[in-house]
Parts: C-alpha cells; sequence; structure tokens
C-alpha cells in the first residue's frame, strides 16, 4: 500500500478505537507506533493531530514524549538483559544517553517548529473564524432584510389581491353605470360640437364686423383730423385780420370814443367765434377719443375672442370650476397652460381676508394674482388658471415686501 493508503488504514484504526471508548493518550501512543515503526516516519504534533484529530497544542507533545520514554525504557531492558561486558555495556549507555540527548534536541527544536507552524495555523483559523463570523453577521442581516422585504412584498400582495377582488366585485357594478355615462357624453360631445360650429360661425361674422368697423374707424378718425386740421386754419386765417383791425381801433381810441365802443364790440365778438372754434375743436377732439375708446374695447374684445378660440366655453367653464374646487394638481394645471386663460374669472374676494379685491399683473408671460389688503398672492404662474388655482388654495403664500 502507499503512504495515503496507510494513512487512510491509520485513521480507521483510530475511529474503531475511539468508538470503542479509547482515551486520548491511547490513540496518540497508536499513531505514533504506527508512523514509527510502519511508516518510518519520526512522530510529530501535526502529524499526531492529523490521525487523532483530538488533543491540544499541549497535550499531544505530552503523548509523544511518553511515547518516547516508552521506547528508551524497553531499549534499556534490552541491553540489560544480554551478557555484555561492563565496558561495552557504559559505552553503549553512553552512546545511547547521547543519542537520546540528541534525539531530545532534535525533538525540541522540531516541537518548536511545529508549535510555531500551529500557532501561525491558529492565528489563520481564528482570523478566518473572525472573517466567518463577519460574513455570517451580514448574511444574517441580509436575511432579516430580505424576510422583511417579503413579509412586506407578502402584505401587498394580499393587499393587492383583496383590492382586485373589491375591483372585480365593483367593476360588473359600475360597468352598465360606465356605458350610460359613455353614451351621455357622447351625447353632450355631439351637442358641444354643434354649439362650437355656431360659436365659430358667429366668431367668423363678428371677426367680418371689426374688420369693418376697424376700417370705418380709421375712416372717421382721418375725417375729424382733418376737420380739426382745417378749423384751427380757419380760426388763425380769420383770427390774424381781427387782430390786425383789433390793433387798428385801439390806436384809434385816444381820439374816437365811438371807434373805441365798436372796436369793443367787434373784439367781443372775435372773442366769442374764437371760443365758439375752440368749442367745436374741443368737440371734434372728444369725438376722437370716444372713437379710440370704442377701437380699444373692440381690439380687447378681438383678443378674448382669439383667446377664447381654442377651447369650447363649457369646457373652460369645467376646468374652472375644478380649479374653485381645488380638484386640478400643479402637473394638470401645466399641461393645460393658458388654453383656457380667455375664460378664466378672477375671485371678486381675497380668500385669506375677505375684504380685498384681487388684482392680476402680467410680467415676461408671468401671471401674479394678488390682495392689496393683505400681501395674499399666488406667486409668479405660466397662466392665469393656475394662478387663479394657487391663489384660492391654502397652500398660497405672502406677496414679497
Amino acid at each position: 500500500m502507499n503512504l495515503d493508503e496507510e494513512r487512510r488504514a491509520i485513521r480507521d484504526e483510530l475511529e474503531a478505537m475511539r468508538v470503542s471508548g479509547a482515551r486520548r493518550q491511547e490513540l496518540s501512543l497508536h499513531a505514533c507506533k504506527r508512523l514509527f515503526f510502519d511508516l518510518g516516519i519520526r512522530p510529530s504534533m501535526a502529524a499526531v493531530r492529523d490521525l487523532t484529530q483530538t488533543g491540544s497544542a499541549s497535550d499531544i507533545p505530552k503523548d509523544i514524549d511518553s511515547f518516547w520514554e516508552r521506547i528508551r525504557n524497553v531499549s534499556r531492558v534490552k541491553v540489560g538483559a544480554g551478557a555484555i561486558p561492563k565496558a561495552l555495556e557504559d559505552r553503549a549507555g553512553e552512546l545511547l544517553g547521547a543519542l537520546f540527548e540528541e534525539a531530545i534536541a532534535h525533538a525540541r527544536s522540531t516541537l518548536d517548529e511545529e508549535r510555531e507552524e500551529i500557532r501561525a495555523q491558529i492565528a489563520a483559523a481564528d482570523q478566518r473564524t473572525r472573517e466567518a463570523e463577519i460574513r455570517r453577521d451580514a448574511s444574517e442581516e441580509a436575511v432579516q432584510r430580505g424576510e422583511l422585504r417579503a413579509d412586506v412584498a407578502w402584505e401587498r400582495v394580499r393587499a393587492l389581491e383583496a383590492e382586485l377582488s373589491s375591483a372585480a366585485t365593483h367593476g360588473v357594478a359600475h360597468h352598465d353605470g360606465l356605458q350610460a355615462a359613455v353614451q351621455r357624453l357622447e351625447r353632450e360631445n355631439e351637442a358641444l360640437r354643434q354649439r362650437l360650429d355656431s360659436e365659430q360661425s358667429t366668431s367668423a361674422t363678428l371677426r367680418d364686423r371689426i374688420d369693418a368697423l376697424h376700417v370705418e374707424l380709421r375712416q372717421s378718425t382721418e375725417h375729424y383730423a382733418q376737420q380739426i386740421k382745417d378749423a384751427v386754419t380757419e380760426a388763425e386765417r380769420r383770427v390774424k385780420p381781427m387782430l390786425v383791425e383789433l390793433d387798428s381801433l385801439r390806436s384809434m381810441a385816444a381820439t374816437y370814443q365811438s371807434g373805441v365802443r365798436d372796436a369793443s364790440r367787434k373784439e367781443f365778438d372775435f372773442i366769442q367765434q374764437i371760443a365758439a372754434a375752440k368749442a367745436r375743436g374741443d368737440r371734434l377732439d372728444a369725438q376722437l377719443r370716444e372713437q379710440s375708446d370704442e377701437l380699444d374695447a373692440l381690439t380687447k374684445e378681438i383678443a378674448d375672442l382669439r383667446g377664447q378660440q381654442g377651447m369650447d366655453p363649457a369646457v373652460a367653464g369645467l376646468l374652472c370650476s375644478l380649479v374653485e374646487a381645488g380638484r386640478l394638481t400643479t402637473d394638470e394645471l401645466a399641461v393645460i397652460g393658458t388654453a383656457a386663460d380667455g375664460h378664466v374669472t378672477l375671485p371678486l374676494r381675497c380668500p385669506k381676508c375677505e375684504e380685498g379685491e384681487p388684482e392680476l399683473s402680467q410680467a415676461d408671460h408671468r401671471y401674479e394674482l394678488q390682495c392689496p389688503e393683505c400681501d395674499h398672492s399666488s406667486g409668479p404662474r405660466g397662466s392665469r388658471l393656475e394662478a387663479v388655482s394657487r391663489f384660492l388654495s391654502k397652500g398660497s403664500i405672502a406677496a414679497s415686501p
């Protein structure tokens, strides 16, 4: 048999002895015998420990010393039992003593080396043990976290199953109502489409009328401006000779008293004519301002109509009611944008102080609704609808001082 098979056979023998109740010293002694006599290997702590799988770093060297002590005793008996001369016996004893001392020294050096090797192995094993404990703790924490996540997931699954069951139960009940609502919405959509067509035709007619009013207003403005210019020219033309004549009459006043009275009367008449011409110019200017105000109103009406062309008034009214109820989120208001701004109605009172009248301001395409009484503000927003929604909500901010 080779060395590995011999070692396996020795381990089997030692296991049989251990099962039969043999102690550690007996197992170590048997291992030393088999190593020394059968395999020709000097017994060492590592070799004996590898075969017996028992004993500490201090117990196994004691068992090895006990084995060598038995060998020495047996050798001493054999030497003393024969008919050997005294001198030869002494020389043999000295030789055996020297051999024993040399063996002890070699055994001690080997023991120290093996002891250092065992200590290094123990330190490495301790290091591996600590690393294994760290990995075990990390694994336990990971297992606990996984178990917690699994429990949460199971709770979520059970909740979702309950919701799914409830939804399936309510789905059948709401199916008929949903179909009726769809039909009703389709009818309302058709009515709104017809109304939109009517509004578009009305808007086209109104646009034509506005264009005609623009042309008429421009013509009236040019006509009134020309009349004012003619009246001023005429007044200047008539006033200049009157002033010359007035100067002439005033120069003759010292000599002719009657001429003075006539000159005064003519002067009074001239002044009345100038006043009449000025009054006529003021009336024409007032008419021009009225035409300008009418033009501004029509321009504002055009802007409102253009702002309302992209969305049906019913849909815009629905959006405004949802904003007043606070049911639209910021993201939904951002999606709507300024499409419904032409239909937005500003609140009459501040929801915070209930006294101030909110004022809307616009700067850099940003809208801000602010109360002048309590400085309650919506902050700069991207549309009038979003500014009104933020102003009416509880999360509004106070205006910056």
